[in-house]
């Protein structure tokens, strides 16, 4: 088994991992906190603000920030609204928007995926608003409507 093939069972058990794993810490209205990470293996790390964190379990994630994985990494992340992102080795992904009412369950959740895997489990904002979490790709735009779902790119060359 070549370390591609490795790699990516990695980001499929960590997928089936988030499955069983309970709710992240809600937001309240106050906190900019979108979700947390859950599972961490290898290289990974945030970009915020011109800065770089390391994307350790327990780490949060906010809207605006960019999660990066290296050869060896997998990032398993839970959003305030119970969907699970779990991002594969060689990964960019960017949590455009993340806004969550617990109340009501509205809001808005955008991420674009500049580059590797992502596998995704929906959680209420798409259940109560098919419209409101949309995965933007270099060549599509992925209308998540309650599912499960996974999405695979290169990246974009200009």
């Amino acid at each position: 088994m070549g370390s591609r093939q490795r790699a990516w069972g990695v980001a499929t058990a960590l997928g089936l991992l988030l499955t069983l794993l309970g709710p992240a810490t809600r937001v309240d209205g106050q906190a900019a906190e979108a979700g947390r990470v859950k599972v961490s293996h290898g290289a990974a790390w945030i970009e915020r603000g011109g800065s770089r964190l390391p994307a350790s379990v327990g780490a949060t994630v906010q809207a605006a920030d960019i999660v990066v994985t290296g050869a060896d990494g997998a990032v398993g992340i839970t959003f305030a609204d119970d969907s699970r992102l779990s991002i594969g080795p060689d990964t960019t992904l960017a949590i455009d928007r993340f806004a969550f009412d617990p109340t009501t369950h509205q809001g808005r959740f955008e991420t674009s995926l500049r580059r590797g895997t992502l596998l995704g489990v929906s959680g209420k904002l798409a259940r109560q608003s098919p419209q409101a979490m949309k995965v933007r790709t270099p060549a599509a735009i992925l209308g998540v409507r309650g599912t499960r779902f996974a999405v695979q790119t290169a990246e974009a060359t200009r």
